[in-house]
């Protein structure tokens, strides 16, 4: 069993319904779907090109996914959870865009976020007493020789190089496009997107994924609000 916190709008939202058509999977519910030709693309292309995300369920990353400690237990973390959620006021994100980092394609923040670097930071921080120490084989799969000092060093002390100064929130659409793809594969992300990009995003809650055996989709455990604003969910 691996955790994770991320963001991702609430069951009924727009954003989720809008990503969850997409992927063909919905981490609330497990249930998945058969993708359809779309665009330039027919069904299994897309099927292909969206395993990745699909797998872990549409969201943001605050927490990367994390083995418990061998000290903590589940109740703990959720009591844990509990307290930080209601300590954490709910935000903005001015606007989102389409973006693009190396192949892959995500909705991203159009500029910096402070309150959206502080959650995340503080996720970090907060959490890190229950994960376990990664393992070889997860160290390994990082490919911490590829990795900038700086990214290695975060690895080792958080068991993710991408947090801190080095955290670049990102809502994944796509595994890696081939090169001759991704000018179509922009195209239709700017389409099914529309209603989503160059506007602002609510942050109102956060949620507890769970990956139940290595390699299964990821779905929601828990998803709290912030400082209160709405009600609580259990997947």
């Amino acid at each position: 069993m691996r955790y994770a916190f991320y963001l991702t709008p609430d069951e009924d939202h727009p954003l989720t319904i809008a990503a969850a058509n997409w992927l063909g999977s919905n981490p609330f519910t497990g249930e998945t779907r058969a993708l359809q030709a779309a665009g330039d693309f027919d069904a299994a292309e897309l099927t292909a090109l969206t395993a990745d995300p699909r797998r872990y369920g549409f969201h943001g990353t605050l927490k990367a996914p994390f083995r418990l400690a061998a000290a903590k237990t589940e109740a703990q973390l959720l009591a844990a959870f509990d307290g930080f959620a209601a300590e954490c006021p709910p935000f903005e994100i001015p606007e989102m865009t389409l973006g693009q980092l190396g192949p892959f394609f995500a909705l991203v923040p159009a500029a910096d976020c402070a309150e959206l670097q502080a959650l995340a930071d503080e996720t970090v921080r907060r959490f890190e007493p229950f994960r376990a120490p990664l393992s070889a084989e997860d160290f390994s799969r990082r490919k911490p020789d590829s990795l900038s000092d700086a990214h290695r060093s975060n690895l080792l002390s958080w068991g993710y190089p991408y947090v801190f100064e080095s955290f670049q929130f990102h809502m994944t659409l796509t595994g890696p496009v081939p090169v001759e793809r991704q000018a179509a594969m922009k195209a239709l992300l700017e389409q099914i997107f529309a209603p989503f990009i160059g506007k602002p995003l609510s942050v109102t809650s956060l949620a507890l994924f769970t990956e139940h055996a290595r390699g299964a989709p990821f779905t929601v455990h828990t998803l709290l609000p912030l400082g209160g604003t709405s009600q609580r969910k259990m997947a």
